[in-house]
């Protein structure tokens, strides 16, 4: 059976998402395709290639996309060998992904980690635990 990776949005303790902030303001088409490109994620995980997505810097990846003239950035990290959990995604402006970006990225995934176990993400996700390795 193929793998399929599962895909968190990122929540702070508040229960906001800056993901789904951003993905619900893109017009129908931008969305369309972000859709598209997540699933893509979700299919082929760390094997999806670039230009599709690349790895950035201290475990941090960006999911590469580019629709009408606009390019959007959506960094994400791996954990616990099943889970990809999208932290933030941007309008790229420049060449580079800002240093400030994979920074805060690199806090979210700290904020996460603390917050989540193996555990919790597979009762949250009603998964059989026994089941998981």
């Amino acid at each position: 059976m193929k793998k399929t990776w599962k895909i968190i949005y990122y929540e702070t303790e508040g229960g906001e998402s800056r993901i789904e902030d951003f993905i619900k303001a893109l017009p129908p088409r931008s969305r369309a395709k972000v859709m598209s490109f997540i699933g893509l994620l979700e299919e082929r995980g760390p094997d999806l290639p670039r230009p599709y997505a690349d790895l950035l810097k201290d475990g941090i990846h960006e999911l590469r996309i580019k629709v009408t003239g606009n390019q959007y950035r959506f960094l994400y990290f791996f954990c616990f060998r099943d889970y990809i959990v999208l932290t933030h995604a941007i309008r790229k402006n420049s060449d580079r992904v800002p240093a400030g970006e994979i920074k805060a990225a690199v806090g979210i995934r700290c904020d996460f980690l603390k917050r989540y176990s193996l555990k919790k993400l597979q009762e949250e996700f009603n998964e059989d635990i026994s089941k998981a390795s």
